[in-house]
């Protein structure tokens, strides 16, 4: 074999090992890069959309999410629950939404996009605190006319099962009302108004 055979394996030889190195060392810059175009944990909680599978849930029950660091409320309500909520106005403080935090599709007497979903911030208007869901609609310690919805232990604030705050309690105004917005039948997607935006 010729020095010039010799020369020419050897510089193939280089050549492939320089172009392999090369490329795991273009792939090993790159995935760092590109991860950092990805919100990070932190930005996702401050606002990213978060999908809600709401397919199981049953009339009357409620599951709870987490959104930019909040609890969400997703109330399935039942028929017995939406007449209950028309028998509370005259108790209310704000019964039509208008001092409160909710998008306009969902400022109407169910403060909702579908009457059956009611979809709150679980955080009360007082302090902070998160207001526990009681459903039953019977006298109460805490009101001998209760009829269903959310009661918050801390300093005693209610609201009705449309998330409206009743008069004489600390709360000033009603539980807000995220964005969101239903993505197939069984997907509701909170942060995200969709086509309603």
């Amino acid at each position: 074999m010729s020095d010039n055979g010799i020369n020419a394996s050897r510089r193939r030889f280089l050549v492939t090992a320089t172009s392999v190195v090369g490329a795991a060392g273009a792939v090993g810059v790159a995935t760092p890069f590109i991860k950092s175009w990805q919100p990070s944990a932190k930005a996702k909680a401050a606002g990213a959309p978060v999908k809600a599978n709401i397919s199981k849930l049953e009339p009357g029950q409620q599951v709870v999410y987490e959104w930019r660091g909040k609890p969400v409320f997703i109330l399935r309500r039942t028929q017995a629950m939406l007449n209950a909520i028309k028998t509370q106005t005259d108790r209310l403080m704000d019964p039509m939404s208008n001092k409160s935090e909710q998008p306009d599709y969902a400022k109407n007497e169910f403060r909702a996009l579908n009457d059956e979903f009611l979809v709150l911030v679980g955080l009360c208007t007082h302090l902070g605190c998160s207001p526990k869901y009681i459903p039953e609609i019977k006298p109460m310690e805490f009101d001998r006319n209760w009829q269903g919805g959310y009661f918050c232990p801390c300093h005693g604030s209610r609201f009705d099962l449309a998330g409206r705050v009743y008069k004489g309690v600390p709360a000033p105004t009603n539980l807000e009302v995220p964005p969101y917005t239903f993505e197939t039948e069984g997907i509701l997607i909170i942060g995200s108004e969709g086509d309603m935006a």
